[in-house]
């Protein structure tokens, strides 16, 4: 197969591994596999992005995926932009299946989030922890 229908077909794991702050070196077909080599910031994140490539291909037939770990590469950080309508008990309940969980978005934003009497607006970008 040639780069780009491997690529497309590997594109999920392409696209997490960006997503999740991976360090893509080298996304090039070696041999008649696609080798992907990049550094994530952390074991989890190297697990998440395994788990994609298997339920590409449990086989890993065509596909050599070599990450290491670096630490220093800094985590992704998730954000949110509030819509009209939202409240802080939605936007948890959205993130975390809880909306009881709204203290952790405060104390994420502590330069734009006092207490849950905090107001947001429309286009405020939140962080949203983990």
């Amino acid at each position: 197969m040639d780069l780009d229908t491997m690529k497309l077909k590997y594109q999920a794991v392409i696209n997490l591994a960006k997503s999740k702050g991976v360090s893509l070196s080298n996304v090039h077909i070696e041999g008649n596999k696609l080798l992907i080599r990049g550094a994530a910031p952390s074991e989890e994140i190297k697990n998440e992005i395994w788990g994609q490539a298997k339920l590409i291909d449990a086989d890993y037939a065509d596909l050599w995926l070599d990450l290491s770990i670096d630490p220093s590469l800094a985590p992704p950080v998730r954000t949110y932009t509030v819509e009209k309508g939202d409240s802080l008990w939605k936007i948890a309940a959205k993130h975390y299946g809880n909306g009881a969980q709204y203290p952790k978005i405060i104390a994420g934003n502590p330069g734009q989030l006092k207490d849950e009497n905090s107001v947001i607006h429309p286009g405020d970008v939140l962080v949203i922890p983990d």
